[in-house]
């Protein structure tokens, strides 16, 4: 059985630091086969989607080496191109987005990549158009096999160019940065994603060599060059887990000091927290959450209801609105929670609903939540994990709930948590892993 037991409404005390970025790790990891010199990566989780993804690049004849559990380091100085038509690549890759990242720097290095239909989280479509739309910009052509649901790309007329993307993806301007650092000429792309971990990418590639300007904003400029070398790189923070432990907090009446968060690069996350009645105070690079008895959900300026939606950065990452919708339930107040970039993530209301918590799933993309005011607390059940953003937020409304609950399924959670019931249990959390 692949479960976790949670016995629930105990408030837990304590620090806790946030595991490395899962999101930047999938990129900088791809980037490392831009050159055949070594690149160490410092603060690299632990999680079984960074972990199958290493395992991947082993496969391809990158050279990996682990001195601690959250240090990589990688030589790609003997790659195999033909790893990627292999059936033992297809399997992987069908269960990991990140592996479509792979397809940039492949280009980039020997002007031929495969892009397989992407893996993941089952929460909605997860369209290519950005990535094959904009290598095809820059000179690459490629076929779709359909039995093997695998694009070829040839990137042999791999040029510089200027583009605009239809959306700002993070995993597409990942992607055509990392074609366009060794493509011959300049590169322009506007409307490109601008997230942290974008910008860690772009400063990590100007540390191997590239050029790269407009990092932070929606217009990058690359020149290209011939080539790069090797470099020293250190993960930021997750804000998705620090976002995770402040509405833990929140939830089971926690008082909680988040280390070391990478305060500068959260965006609105603590805005969004705050509008919640979430208290916190900012020290240096800490964020103490207090115990709150209660905590009031605020109304717009004109009294209508608060709307909590996610949009591309700097706006509020989808990835918490799973978060946020679960801690609303024990809110004092009503919040709309709008989820507009994927159609299945909020599906898993159903089983917060049996909890006790007070919610109408208006469509696919909205939720109404009207907080009970921990006036009634919820109730322990048994759930199963449908997508990693979900099962976290399960596992918190587990640890506020009264009785016991049973989370199946927990791969998902370990796909973007490192050791998460240790890391809880070790604050006075009870969670058995069974």
């Amino acid at each position: 059985m692949n479960a976790f037991e949670i016995i629930g409404g105990r408030p837990l005390t304590g620090a806790i630091t946030p595991q490395g970025a899962k999101n930047e790790a999938l990129q900088v990891l791809c980037a490392a086969l831009l050159t055949d010199e070594e690149v160490t990566l410092n603060n690299v989780p632990d999680i079984a989607d960074v972990n199958a993804l290493i395992e991947v690049l082993e496969d391809m004849g990158v050279k990996v080496s682990r001195p601690t559990r959250n240090t990589v380091v990688l030589k790609a100085d003997n790659i195999d191109p033909d790893y990627f038509s292999t059936h033992a690549f297809r399997n992987k890759s069908g269960k990991l987005r990140g592996t479509v990242m792979l397809a940039g720097p492949m280009l980039a290095r020997f002007r031929r990549a495969y892009i397989p239909q992407p893996g993941g989280d089952k929460i909605g479509r997860r369209r290519l158009d950005t990535h094959i739309l904009g290598f095809e910009r820059m000179g690459v052509t490629f076929s779709y096999d359909n039995d093997s649901q695998l694009f070829s790309l040839d990137g042999h007329g791999l040029h510089g160019v200027n583009m605009l993307l239809e959306e700002p993806s993070v995993t597409g301007t990942a992607n055509m940065l990392m074609a366009a650092v060794l493509a011959e000429g300049t590169t322009t792309i506007y409307n490109a994603a601008c997230e942290p971990y974008v910008q860690q990418l772009c400063h990590m590639l100007n540390s191997m060599g590239a050029r790269i300007s407009g990092i932070s904003s929606n217009l990058l400029v690359i020149e290209g060059v011939g080539k790069l070398g090797g470099c020293t790189h250190r993960l930021l923070a997750d804000m998705i887990e620090v976002g995770s432990f402040i509405g833990l907090a929140a939830m089971t009446q926690s008082e909680i000091t988040i280390r070391n968060a990478d305060v500068h690069q959260l965006g609105l996350i603590p805005d969004v927290f705050r509008r919640l009645g979430i208290q916190m105070e900012i020290k240096d690079n800490d964020i103490f959450v207090p115990a709150q008895e209660h905590y009031r959900i605020q109304k717009f300026i004109d009294g209508s209801i608060l709307t909590v939606y996610d949009h591309p950065w700097p706006g509020f990452t989808p990835d918490l609105l799973s978060i946020i919708l679960v801690v609303a339930t024990q809110a004092k107040g009503t919040v709309l929670v709008h989820q507009k970039m994927f159609e299945s993530r909020l599906f898993f209301v159903d089983k917060l609903i049996e909890m006790g918590a007070q919610i109408v799933l208006c469509d696919p993309h909205r939720a109404v939540v009207i907080g009970l005011d921990k006036q009634l607390s919820l109730r322990g059940i048994n759930m199963v994990s449908p997508d990693i953003r979900a099962g976290v937020s399960m596992l918190i409304a587990a640890l506020s709930a009264q009785g016991k609950s049973t989370i199946q399924n927990i791969h998902q959670i370990d796909r973007g948590y490192e050791r998460i019931d240790e890391r809880l249990n070790a604050l006075g959390a009870d969670i058995r892993r069974i």
